[in-house]
């Protein structure tokens, strides 16, 4: 009985370790989302891999002080963006060209 109660609190433990880290790769299990450089809030920025709410900030200045992303790479221009970090995020972002519709 102790051995069965052991592995019951280890299983919890273990669950309650891997929840946060699940929710953190949310967003790689969704394949086809991308998010759009030029139109995204901070709200949505922050959901990307390493982008907190300092740098999500950084990325929206930027594209208030320089007009739209031409191209996601341009996103290494970004104080705290370096190319590891963009090759992290590269497959979650697009650029619109059209931004008329910008939020």
């Amino acid at each position: 009985m102790n051995g069965l109660r052991t592995k019951c609190v280890t299983g919890l433990l273990t669950l309650a370790l891997l929840a946060p880290l699940s929710a953190s790769l949310g967003l790689a299990q969704e394949a086809d989302l991308k998010v759009d450089l030029n139109q995204a809030p901070v709200t949505e920025l922050v959901k990307l891999p390493g982008v907190g709410e300092k740098v999500a900030e950084r990325i929206v200045n930027y594209r208030k002080a320089n007009g739209p992303f031409q191209d996601t790479r341009e996103l290494m221009n970004v104080r705290g963006i370096g190319e590891k970090t963009y090759l992290k995020l590269e497959q979650y972002l697009t650029v619109t060209r059209d931004t008329s519709k910008r939020k």
